[in-house]
């Protein structure tokens, strides 16, 4: 005979499922494939727009948001996850969350890449609990790659938007109010 009762079955379930929801994915595969899909957004947004990899190459570092979903309908939200990248490393990961409400419905999905122009910048970013786009960052939205060029070398804004891979039935993309947090994947 077994000596379980509903009592200490009851309380081994909740351990369990206490631990399993503290669990923070050290360990997990999820940096990797994160990782993975930084470089398949990183390549096509190089073949797509040339002019890229001179404004890659000039910035303090780049973060990149592979996929990012967004639905609306009355109320809307977005949600992405990707990785910042100093010096060609990853040396961080997180999450793209935004919410809105007025006139809106659809869903799209798009990528995007933030680069930080400055160390400044960089610096405000990373060492902030969460962090924020805001009115200050230029976008560089065009189908052709010398545009994107002509744009974002005469900037002088200290972080450049380049949203791109745009799919779905909704109207633009914009990141402003979109909120960025660092997460352990």
């Amino acid at each position: 005979m077994s000596n379980l009762t509903r009592r200490s079955f009851a309380l081994g379930t909740l351990a369990a499922s206490t631990l399993a929801a503290c669990s923070n994915g050290i360990g997990s595969p999820g940096g990797a494939t994160i990782d993975a899909r930084v470089d398949s957004t990183l390549n096509g947004m190089y073949q797509q727009f040339p002019g890229t990899r001179d404004l890659a190459a000039r910035s303090s570092g780049l973060l990149v948001m592979p996929l990012v979903t967004e639905v609306g309908l009355g109320l809307g939200g977005s949600f992405g996850r990707g990785a910042l990248r100093v010096g060609g490393s990853t040396v961080d990961y997180y999450s793209a969350t935004s919410g809105s409400a007025g006139f809106q419905i659809g869903a799209q999905q798009f990528s995007h890449v933030l680069f930080f122009m400055t160390p400044e910048a960089l610096m405000e970013f990373r060492q902030g609990p969460g962090w924020a786009a805001g009115a200050d960052m230029e976008y560089a939205f065009r189908d052709q790659s010398e545009m994107i060029r002509a744009e974002t070398t005469t900037s002088l804004a200290p972080v450049i938007a380049v949203v791109f891979a745009q799919t779905g039935l909704r109207l633009g993309a914009t990141l402003e109010g979109t909120k960025y947090t660092r997460i352990i994947p």
